[in-house]
Protein backbone atom coordinates (compact mmCIF):
# COMPACT_ATOMS: atom_id res chain seq x y z
CA UNK A 1 0.00 0.00 0.00
CA UNK A 2 1.48 3.34 -0.88
CA UNK A 3 2.71 5.54 2.30
CA UNK A 4 0.71 8.72 2.58
CA UNK A 5 2.36 11.98 2.10
CA UNK A 6 1.65 14.69 5.39
CA UNK A 7 2.27 18.04 4.09
CA UNK A 8 2.75 18.05 0.26
CA UNK A 9 2.12 16.37 -2.90
CA UNK A 10 3.86 15.87 -5.83
CA UNK A 11 1.91 16.39 -9.17
CA UNK A 12 3.40 16.04 -13.39
CA UNK A 13 1.93 19.36 -14.54
CA UNK A 14 1.76 19.26 -18.39
CA UNK A 15 3.47 23.00 -19.14
CA UNK A 16 3.80 22.29 -23.01
CA UNK A 17 3.90 19.91 -25.25
CA UNK A 18 6.10 16.75 -24.68
CA UNK A 19 7.14 18.27 -21.16
CA UNK A 20 6.17 17.61 -17.82
CA UNK A 21 7.45 19.12 -14.54
CA UNK A 22 7.09 18.14 -11.38
CA UNK A 23 5.53 20.55 -8.90
CA UNK A 24 5.12 19.86 -5.19
CA UNK A 25 1.54 21.27 -4.07
CA UNK A 26 -0.66 21.51 -0.92
CA UNK A 27 -2.83 18.58 -0.81
CA UNK A 28 -6.09 19.11 -1.64
CA UNK A 29 -9.39 19.19 0.79
CA UNK A 30 -12.26 17.44 -0.12
CA UNK A 31 -15.76 19.30 -0.93
CA UNK A 32 -18.60 18.05 1.17
CA UNK A 33 -19.73 15.34 -1.86
CA UNK A 34 -16.10 14.67 -2.95
CA UNK A 35 -13.62 12.35 -1.70
CA UNK A 36 -9.81 12.46 -1.46
CA UNK A 37 -7.70 9.30 -2.81
CA UNK A 38 -4.01 8.52 -2.04
CA UNK A 39 -3.36 7.49 -5.77
CA UNK A 40 -1.17 4.25 -6.22
CA UNK A 41 -1.71 3.85 -10.37
CA UNK A 42 -2.96 5.99 -13.16
CA UNK A 43 -3.02 4.87 -16.93
CA UNK A 44 -1.59 6.83 -19.44
CA UNK A 45 -4.64 6.48 -22.30
CA UNK A 46 -3.81 6.61 -26.06
CA UNK A 47 -5.89 10.10 -25.84
CA UNK A 48 -4.01 11.57 -23.36
CA UNK A 49 -1.15 11.77 -26.57
CA UNK A 50 -2.66 14.36 -28.56
CA UNK A 51 -2.56 17.07 -25.30
CA UNK A 52 1.62 15.08 -25.41
CA UNK A 53 1.98 16.06 -28.59
CA UNK A 54 0.33 19.38 -28.82
CA UNK A 55 -2.62 20.66 -31.25
CA UNK A 56 -3.66 24.40 -31.70
CA UNK A 57 -6.61 23.47 -29.36
CA UNK A 58 -5.28 22.67 -26.01
CA UNK A 59 -4.20 25.31 -23.49
CA UNK A 60 -0.94 25.01 -21.30
CA UNK A 61 -0.37 24.15 -18.79
CA UNK A 62 -2.95 21.83 -18.23
CA UNK A 63 -3.94 21.61 -13.95
CA UNK A 64 -1.85 19.53 -12.02
CA UNK A 65 -1.91 15.49 -12.29
CA UNK A 66 -4.21 16.04 -16.31
CA UNK A 67 -4.82 14.89 -18.24
CA UNK A 68 -4.43 11.08 -16.10
CA UNK A 69 -8.09 10.14 -16.40
CA UNK A 70 -7.15 5.81 -15.41
CA UNK A 71 -6.45 6.45 -11.81
CA UNK A 72 -6.95 3.87 -8.52
CA UNK A 73 -6.24 4.15 -5.02
CA UNK A 74 -7.38 4.54 -1.49
CA UNK A 75 -9.67 6.35 0.45
CA UNK A 76 -8.39 9.09 2.95
CA UNK A 77 -10.55 11.81 3.45
CA UNK A 78 -14.40 12.04 3.12
CA UNK A 79 -16.44 15.03 2.53
CA UNK A 80 -18.87 15.45 5.13
CA UNK A 81 -21.83 14.72 2.91
CA UNK A 82 -20.56 11.35 1.47
CA UNK A 83 -21.68 8.24 2.75
CA UNK A 84 -21.65 4.64 0.98
CA UNK A 85 -17.76 4.89 1.24
CA UNK A 86 -15.08 4.01 3.89
CA UNK A 87 -11.79 5.21 4.29
CA UNK A 88 -9.00 2.69 3.67
CA UNK A 89 -11.42 1.74 0.73
CA UNK A 90 -10.04 0.79 -2.63
CA UNK A 91 -11.23 1.97 -5.38
CA UNK A 92 -11.19 3.32 -8.81
CA UNK A 93 -11.77 6.79 -9.77
CA UNK A 94 -13.73 8.77 -12.62
CA UNK A 95 -11.93 11.74 -12.93
CA UNK A 96 -9.03 13.68 -14.76
CA UNK A 97 -6.13 14.63 -11.99
CA UNK A 98 -5.22 10.89 -11.76
CA UNK A 99 -0.82 11.87 -12.26
CA UNK A 100 -0.94 13.09 -8.81
CA UNK A 101 -0.41 11.67 -5.46
CA UNK A 102 -3.79 12.97 -4.32
CA UNK A 103 -6.91 13.24 -6.27
CA UNK A 104 -10.23 14.54 -5.38
CA UNK A 105 -13.19 14.02 -7.00
CA UNK A 106 -17.20 13.93 -6.65
CA UNK A 107 -18.61 10.75 -4.39
CA UNK A 108 -20.13 9.67 -7.03
CA UNK A 109 -17.55 9.10 -9.35
CA UNK A 110 -15.72 6.58 -7.13
CA UNK A 111 -16.14 2.88 -7.37
CA UNK A 112 -15.29 0.48 -4.69
CA UNK A 113 -13.01 -2.80 -5.86
CA UNK A 114 -12.99 -6.30 -4.51
CA UNK A 115 -10.09 -7.20 -3.14
CA UNK A 116 -9.80 -9.47 -5.62
CA UNK A 117 -8.46 -6.89 -8.11
CA UNK A 118 -5.18 -6.43 -6.14
CA UNK A 119 -3.64 -9.04 -8.61
CA UNK A 120 -3.17 -6.44 -11.37
CA UNK A 121 -4.35 -2.87 -11.07
CA UNK A 122 -7.94 -2.57 -11.94
CA UNK A 123 -8.44 0.70 -14.75
CA UNK A 124 -12.05 1.46 -14.02
CA UNK A 125 -12.15 3.92 -16.48
CA UNK A 126 -10.95 2.26 -19.68
CA UNK A 127 -12.49 -1.04 -18.16
CA UNK A 128 -16.06 0.66 -17.62
CA UNK A 129 -15.64 2.33 -21.30
CA UNK A 130 -14.87 -0.99 -22.84
CA UNK A 131 -18.12 -2.57 -20.82
CA UNK A 132 -20.32 0.67 -22.80
CA UNK A 133 -18.73 0.28 -26.35
CA UNK A 134 -19.30 -3.56 -25.82
CA UNK A 135 -22.69 -3.11 -25.12
CA UNK A 136 -23.40 -0.98 -27.85
CA UNK A 137 -21.97 -2.94 -30.18
CA UNK A 138 -24.74 -5.44 -29.71
CA UNK A 139 -22.08 -8.14 -30.94
CA UNK A 140 -24.48 -11.94 -30.52
CA UNK A 141 -22.99 -15.54 -30.61
CA UNK A 142 -22.25 -16.54 -34.17
CA UNK A 143 -21.43 -13.19 -35.05
CA UNK A 144 -18.16 -12.48 -37.15
CA UNK A 145 -16.48 -9.44 -35.17
CA UNK A 146 -13.54 -8.05 -36.17
CA UNK A 147 -11.31 -5.36 -33.87
CA UNK A 148 -9.12 -3.13 -35.90
CA UNK A 149 -6.40 -2.22 -33.27
CA UNK A 150 -5.60 -4.83 -30.40
CA UNK A 151 -3.98 -2.38 -27.99
CA UNK A 152 -5.70 -2.70 -24.20
CA UNK A 153 -9.25 -1.82 -25.39
CA UNK A 154 -9.25 -4.04 -27.96
CA UNK A 155 -8.24 -7.00 -26.02
CA UNK A 156 -10.77 -6.24 -23.92
CA UNK A 157 -13.28 -6.11 -25.96
CA UNK A 158 -12.10 -9.42 -27.64
CA UNK A 159 -12.33 -11.56 -24.36
CA UNK A 160 -15.98 -9.70 -24.25
CA UNK A 161 -16.91 -10.83 -27.75
CA UNK A 162 -15.33 -14.59 -27.12
CA UNK A 163 -17.55 -14.86 -24.18
CA UNK A 164 -20.06 -13.69 -25.81
CA UNK A 165 -20.28 -16.78 -28.55
CA UNK A 166 -18.60 -14.83 -31.66
CA UNK A 167 -15.65 -15.33 -34.02
CA UNK A 168 -13.22 -12.69 -33.20
CA UNK A 169 -10.48 -11.40 -35.88
CA UNK A 170 -7.69 -9.92 -34.21
CA UNK A 171 -5.64 -7.19 -36.55
CA UNK A 172 -2.78 -5.52 -35.46
CA UNK A 173 0.62 -3.91 -36.81
CA UNK A 174 2.21 -5.37 -34.12
CA UNK A 175 3.04 -9.37 -33.85
CA UNK A 176 3.25 -9.09 -30.12
CA UNK A 177 -0.33 -7.67 -29.74
CA UNK A 178 -1.61 -10.30 -32.25
CA UNK A 179 -0.11 -13.27 -30.28
CA UNK A 180 -1.89 -12.16 -27.44
CA UNK A 181 -4.98 -11.70 -29.78
CA UNK A 182 -4.37 -15.57 -30.35
CA UNK A 183 -3.82 -16.59 -26.45
CA UNK A 184 -7.00 -14.55 -25.53
CA UNK A 185 -9.04 -17.00 -28.09
CA UNK A 186 -8.89 -14.81 -31.44
CA UNK A 187 -10.04 -16.97 -34.53
CA UNK A 188 -8.25 -15.13 -36.55
CA UNK A 189 -5.19 -12.71 -36.06
CA UNK A 190 -3.96 -10.71 -39.12
CA UNK A 191 -1.42 -7.83 -39.89
CA UNK A 192 -2.81 -4.88 -40.89
CA UNK A 193 0.25 -3.71 -43.11
CA UNK A 194 -1.38 -5.11 -46.50
CA UNK A 195 -5.02 -4.07 -46.48
CA UNK A 196 -5.73 -5.77 -49.93
CA UNK A 197 -4.05 -9.19 -48.25
CA UNK A 198 -6.15 -8.52 -44.92
CA UNK A 199 -9.76 -7.94 -47.02
CA UNK A 200 -8.96 -11.04 -48.84
CA UNK A 201 -8.62 -13.54 -46.18
CA UNK A 202 -11.41 -12.11 -44.22
CA UNK A 203 -13.35 -12.65 -47.44
CA UNK A 204 -12.58 -16.47 -47.86
CA UNK A 205 -12.84 -16.72 -43.83
CA UNK A 206 -16.34 -15.16 -44.15
CA UNK A 207 -17.69 -16.90 -47.21
CA UNK A 208 -17.10 -13.40 -49.11
CA UNK A 209 -19.88 -11.71 -46.52
CA UNK A 210 -17.59 -10.25 -44.55
CA UNK A 211 -17.73 -8.69 -40.63
CA UNK A 212 -21.14 -8.55 -38.77
CA UNK A 213 -20.03 -6.21 -36.78
CA UNK A 214 -16.44 -4.13 -36.82
CA UNK A 215 -14.74 -2.27 -33.83
CA UNK A 216 -12.57 0.58 -34.75
CA UNK A 217 -10.37 0.42 -31.36
CA UNK A 218 -7.38 2.65 -32.27
CA UNK A 219 -8.37 6.15 -33.42
CA UNK A 220 -6.44 6.53 -36.47
CA UNK A 221 -7.79 7.09 -40.01
CA UNK A 222 -5.77 4.34 -41.40
CA UNK A 223 -7.76 2.09 -38.74
CA UNK A 224 -10.78 3.96 -39.86
CA UNK A 225 -10.24 2.99 -43.47
CA UNK A 226 -9.48 -0.75 -43.17
CA UNK A 227 -12.88 -1.13 -40.91
CA UNK A 228 -14.59 0.27 -43.40
CA UNK A 229 -13.22 -2.33 -45.57
CA UNK A 230 -14.44 -5.31 -43.58
CA UNK A 231 -17.84 -4.37 -42.55
CA UNK A 232 -20.42 -6.44 -44.31
CA UNK A 233 -23.56 -5.91 -45.71
CA UNK A 234 -26.25 -4.19 -42.54
CA UNK A 235 -23.19 -4.60 -40.56
CA UNK A 236 -22.36 -2.41 -37.59
CA UNK A 237 -19.54 -0.41 -37.79
CA UNK A 238 -18.53 0.77 -33.77
CA UNK A 239 -16.42 3.54 -33.66
CA UNK A 240 -14.48 2.38 -30.29
CA UNK A 241 -11.39 4.69 -31.19
CA UNK A 242 -10.63 8.36 -30.17
CA UNK A 243 -10.20 10.29 -33.19
CA UNK A 244 -8.81 13.34 -31.62
CA UNK A 245 -6.09 14.95 -34.05
CA UNK A 246 -8.30 16.35 -36.99
CA UNK A 247 -11.27 15.27 -39.63
CA UNK A 248 -11.40 11.99 -40.84
CA UNK A 249 -12.54 11.33 -44.31
CA UNK A 250 -14.83 8.40 -44.75
CA UNK A 251 -15.88 6.38 -48.28
CA UNK A 252 -19.65 6.87 -48.00
CA UNK A 253 -20.58 5.48 -50.88
CA UNK A 254 -19.51 2.06 -49.36
CA UNK A 255 -21.51 2.81 -46.18
CA UNK A 256 -24.57 4.05 -48.59
CA UNK A 257 -23.84 0.83 -49.85
CA UNK A 258 -23.78 -1.79 -47.75
CA UNK A 259 -26.69 -0.09 -45.42
CA UNK A 260 -24.35 -0.22 -42.33
CA UNK A 261 -24.90 0.93 -39.09
CA UNK A 262 -22.55 3.35 -37.81
CA UNK A 263 -22.01 3.38 -34.19
CA UNK A 264 -20.28 6.61 -31.83
CA UNK A 265 -19.65 4.16 -29.23
CA UNK A 266 -18.34 7.22 -26.46
CA UNK A 267 -20.04 8.31 -23.51
CA UNK A 268 -20.32 11.57 -21.82
CA UNK A 269 -22.39 10.94 -18.90
CA UNK A 270 -20.65 10.27 -15.54
CA UNK A 271 -23.71 8.18 -14.62
CA UNK A 272 -23.27 5.54 -17.40
CA UNK A 273 -19.45 6.08 -17.16
CA UNK A 274 -19.77 4.72 -13.84
CA UNK A 275 -22.44 1.79 -14.37
CA UNK A 276 -19.47 0.81 -17.01
CA UNK A 277 -16.94 0.78 -14.57
CA UNK A 278 -19.19 -1.54 -12.01
CA UNK A 279 -20.28 -3.83 -14.81
CA UNK A 280 -16.32 -3.91 -15.50
CA UNK A 281 -15.39 -4.62 -11.60
CA UNK A 282 -17.97 -7.31 -11.86
CA UNK A 283 -16.30 -8.93 -14.80
CA UNK A 284 -12.97 -9.05 -13.82
CA UNK A 285 -13.90 -10.09 -10.05
CA UNK A 286 -15.48 -13.25 -11.75
CA UNK A 287 -12.84 -13.72 -14.09
CA UNK A 288 -14.39 -12.99 -17.53
CA UNK A 289 -11.91 -10.04 -18.20
CA UNK A 290 -8.33 -11.12 -17.78
CA UNK A 291 -6.07 -8.45 -16.39
CA UNK A 292 -3.05 -10.19 -15.80
CA UNK A 293 -1.04 -9.86 -19.10
CA UNK A 294 -2.03 -6.38 -20.30
CA UNK A 295 -0.17 -3.73 -18.11
CA UNK A 296 2.76 -4.38 -19.72
CA UNK A 297 5.05 -1.00 -18.53
CA UNK A 298 4.85 0.70 -15.12
CA UNK A 299 7.26 4.40 -14.86
CA UNK A 300 7.35 6.17 -11.62
CA UNK A 301 5.75 9.55 -11.58
CA UNK A 302 9.75 11.06 -12.28
CA UNK A 303 9.52 9.10 -15.35
CA UNK A 304 6.29 10.57 -16.83
CA UNK A 305 7.75 11.71 -20.03
CA UNK A 306 9.87 8.07 -20.72
CA UNK A 307 6.13 6.61 -20.04
CA UNK A 308 4.36 8.92 -23.05
CA UNK A 309 6.96 8.38 -25.19
CA UNK A 310 6.53 4.30 -25.03
CA UNK A 311 2.83 4.81 -25.85
CA UNK A 312 3.71 6.52 -28.75
CA UNK A 313 6.44 4.60 -29.87
CA UNK A 314 4.71 1.23 -29.07
CA UNK A 315 7.29 -1.33 -29.37
CA UNK A 316 6.73 -4.94 -29.56
CA UNK A 317 5.64 -6.93 -26.01
CA UNK A 318 3.40 -3.27 -25.24
CA UNK A 319 0.17 -3.25 -24.06
CA UNK A 320 -0.44 -0.43 -21.59
CA UNK A 321 1.72 1.65 -19.25
CA UNK A 322 0.74 2.75 -15.86
CA UNK A 323 2.21 5.39 -13.69
CA UNK A 324 3.00 4.14 -10.69
CA UNK A 325 2.62 6.56 -7.09
CA UNK A 326 3.37 4.13 -4.52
Amino acid sequence: MCIPRQKKMRAAVLVGPRQFELKELEIPEPGPEEVRVKVEYCGICSSNLAPWKGAPWFSYPFPPGAPGHESIGIVEQLGTKVSGLGVGEHVSILGNNGFADYEIAKAKCVVPMSSGHNRAPFLGEPLGCAMNVFRRAQVRKGDWVAIVGTGFLGIILLQLSVEAGAKIIAISRRESALRIAEKMGATLALSSKNRADLLAVVRDATGQMLCDVVIEAAGAQETLDIASDLIGTRGRLVIAGYHQDGPRLVNMQEWNWRGIDVINAHEREEAIYVEGIRAAAQAVAEERIRLGELVSHFFPLEQIEEGFRTLEQRPEGFIKAIVSLC
